[in-house]
């Protein structure tokens, strides 16, 4: 009992645009798969990523892997194309079940 919630970040160019809708669909992965309460998102600006990447269990960016994380990354691009997220979706739904 008691498990910490985790903590992911979501990353994208500026943190608010294509983070925002990739959020969306990330909250409705992992509240549709029991997590409702199990997880803090925190987005952030892509270049201030890897520097806060330590302090988080994983990544969903909306760009390609930026250099120097020290957590998972997860590929966000699917959520905004609307195709080819189940990759992502069974990464995500991985990590947190670790």
């Amino acid at each position: 009992m008691g498990q910490r919630k985790k903590r992911i970040l979501l990353s994208c160019g500026s943190g608010i645009v294509t983070s925002t809708i990739a959020r969306k669909k990330v909250e409705e992965l992992l509240d549709s798969h029991g997590y409702a309460g199990q997880y803090e998102i925190t987005q952030v600006p892509l270049a201030s990523a890897p520097e806060r990447s330590q302090d988080y269990d994983f990544i969903v960016a909306t760009s390609l892997s930026p250099m120097d994380l020290q957590c998972p990354y997860v590929n966000g691009v699917p959520y905004l194309m609307g195709v080819g997220t189940e990759t992502s979706d069974a990464e995500i739904l991985r990590l947190m079940a670790e």
